[in-house]
């Protein structure tokens, strides 16, 4: 967050001295100010709603203001009126302002269609299009990739017992001890209530179900960590290309979920 409000500084001052140099001639670089609050814009909508963020907007919007309205004053300083500094600083900085909002809620709103809105995952469609694109990777290099389904077991009785709240949180640590202990080219999505999917590329059935095994025992962990004495069950299919679309390969990850259960029952019963 630090380097990224420094790089924009450079950026505003590199565009403050070039506006300069250039007042004297026929070339005007004044509408370049809007792209470091263009790109402050973007990068609040896709950060979580905080108060720095809040901030964050018209900081910087009134950066630019005063920079455009210096750069300019000084072209004609001191015959230049400091009224109309004060004014054009004013109008610009509320005018820059507006803008980053306006840019910021439709990054927000774009996100949001990709997002689930608790977790922060990739919501199904989300999921859809990148499954897309490792499958194109995979038809294209010939590796594997693999979509594992995790469900919490028996959640509805939770939520029943403990309430949508309790519900809720334990849904966020999951998701976020997922997103822990992935990679970052892998796609963690929530796809339902309590069902979760993860595509991880250029994975085979050789890796996947012991990092499986992993990864649900280090979201148990988690959990009981807090007190929630909740387990997890999974299932998973790997492929290579575009032989299969999404609903085929949830049948098959589903139904592997289900083998995995039934096991684990004749086990504990034996």
């Amino acid at each position: 967050m630090i380097l990224r409000a420094f790089l924009i500084l450079i950026e505003v001052s590199f565009i403050t001295v070039l506006n300069y140099y250039m007042a004297s001639s026929y070339y005007s670089l004044d509408v370049l100010y809007c792209l470091p609050v263009i790109q402050t814009a973007r990068f609040s909508a896709l950060q979580s709603q905080t108060s720095s963020g809040t901030y964050t907007l018209p900081i910087i919007a009134i950066i630019c203001a005063v920079a455009w309205s210096a750069a300019e004053a000084a072209v004609m300083w001191p015959s230049f009126p400091i009224g109309a500094v004060l004014m054009n600083v004013l109008t610009r900085g509320v005018t820059f302002t507006i803008i980053a909002r306006v840019i910021a809620k439709l990054w927000r709103d774009k996100e949001s269609i990709r997002k689930d809105s608790l977790t922060g995952l990739a919501n199904r469609l989300e999921l859809s299009n990148r499954l897309e694109e490792i499958q194109a990777q995979s038809q294209s290099s010939g590796s594997h990739y693999t979509l594992l389904f995790i469900n919490i077991d028996h959640f509805r009785a939770f939520n029943d017992e403990f309430g949508h709240q309790s519900g809720d949180d334990v849904l966020i640590l999951l998701a976020n001890t997922l997103l822990e202990v992935t990679k970052a080219q892998d796609v963690v999505s929530r796809i339902a209530s309590d069902e979760f999917v993860i595509l991880l590329p250029s994975t085979d059935e050789k890796l996947i179900n012991q990092l499986a095994v992993r990864l649900c025992k280090a979201a148990e962990k988690k959990l009981h960590q807090n007190g929630w004495n909740l387990t997890l069950s999974f299932g998973y299919t790997t492929d290579i290309g575009k032989t299969k679309d999404f609903e085929d390969l949830m049948r098959v990850a589903t139904e592997k979920l289900k083998s995995n259960r039934n096991s684990l029952t004749s086990i504990l019963t034996k």
